[in-house]
């Protein structure tokens, strides 16, 4: 049984300094946001996948940052692994902060600032050592090392550490894709990080990096998108910029990774987001266009576009990722792997009716509800 000290010292003291930290960071972020320049106007930067018709702040994730950064620097000592994840972390602000104000193109984001984040992270530690199998055992990924002497002893682990840098920069992807509607993403971002943080608990520290920190981590990252979570709520008064959106990714595949590579259980409680950024994926290549291609046709367009609005939206992602959380709490890896292909089954079931749906309602020329 844990200690009520140290359940204070992991969890409660860092999601509240984070998220006090992060909430009463935001009004300067906002005027410094519209000082710059660094707002969202549709009437200037057009983007179908955007859902907002009013002149709204961006850089949002600076905000994020400085909650998360000022939070692990209180509580968390001072650590290798720890200046990894800050840097990768600093990364992926700073350009989202530089697409606040001129757009960055997607391959710049994708194979420069996701891609260094994600190395950085591994070099701090943050890699995959194994695969479990869902049918039993494991498919070991540290058996091919490389050493080397350089200022001192290193290894490099190629697959590992591959294996690692696919998944955060999938993660990252991910979940800025499914950042639509005020109040979505930090609510889902929020709930994942807690419940990775009480499996993360239970699980063996990665190398030398102490459990606890992994878990200190996870709970700081839910305090931070907690904290701003007011501010972006219906009607939000600040959006996140690609910055708050990359980081929360980014944040949730690290410590999905170093919980001893807790990635299915991160799976099952991303399952809304993470499945609809394949179908969406799968969908822009069926058609000819680049995976990155931006549509309006991921879940919460469609949701939007059948009469729901921002606050239902928002509030059934939350909904679904506490009831997956709380699942994954209880399964074992064969029982993920199933609730993974369930889920998918279901939800693109859910996508297709919903195509087809609001295609007929727009032909039928009903109000589609899409400017709640």
């Amino acid at each position: 049984m844990l200690k009520l000290g140290f359940l204070r010292a992991v969890v409660l003291s860092p999601f509240l300094t984070a998220a006090i930290l992060a909430f009463i960071s935001v009004p300067a972020v906002i005027s410094l946001a519209e000082y710059l320049g660094l707002v969202d106007d549709p009437a200037k930067r057009p983007h179908p996948a955007h859902t907002e018709e009013r002149v709204i702040p961006r850089a949002g994730g600076l905000a994020i940052f400085l909650g998360v950064v000022a939070a692990t620097f209180i509580v968390i000592p001072f650590s290798k692994q720890v200046v990894g994840i800050i840097l990768g972390a600093a990364v992926l602000v700073v350009t989202g902060l530089i697409d606040d104000k001129m757009d960055i193109h997607p391959y710049i984001r994708l194979l420069g600032a996701n891609l260094a984040a994600a190395l950085l992270a591994v070099g701090a530690g943050a890699g995959i050592p194994y695969i479990t199998n869902p049918f039993g055992g494991t498919i070991p990924l540290d058996i091919w090392r490389i050493s080397f002497n350089f200022l001192g002893p290193h290894s490099f682990l190629p697959l590992a550490d591959l294996a690692a840098i696919i998944w955060i920069v999938w993660v990252i992807n991910m979940v800025g894709w499914s950042w639509g509607v005020d109040g979505q993403a930090p609510g889902f971002i929020a709930i994942s990080a807690i419940f990775i943080g009480i499996l993360a608990l239970g699980q063996i520290g990665v190398d030398n990096f102490p459990i606890w920190t992994t878990a200190t981590i996870a709970f700081i990252t839910a305090g931070a998108y907690t904290g701003f979570l007011p501010w972006n709520f219906y009607p939000q008064r600040i959006m996140p910029g690609y910055g708050g959106k990359a980081l929360g990714g980014f944040l949730l595949a690290v410590v999905a990774v170093l919980s001893t590579a807790k990635v299915g259980t991160a799976i099952i409680v991303l399952g809304v987001p993470l499945i609809d950024s394949l179908y969406v994926a799968v969908s822009r290549i069926l058609h000819g266009h680049s995976p990155v291609y931006a549509t309006r046709s991921h879940l919460h367009h469609r949701l939007l576009d059948a009469g729901w609005s921002k606050r239902q939206i928002a509030l059934f992602y939350w909904m679904v990722s506490a009831i997956l959380g709380l699942i994954a709490l209880f399964l074992n890896a064969r029982q993920k792997f199933f609730a993974i292909v369930f889920l998918a089954v279901i939800l693109g079931m859910a996508i297709l009716w919903l195509s087809f749906y609001t295609s007929w309602q727009k032909h039928s020329g009903f109000d589609n509800g899409s400017r709640i």
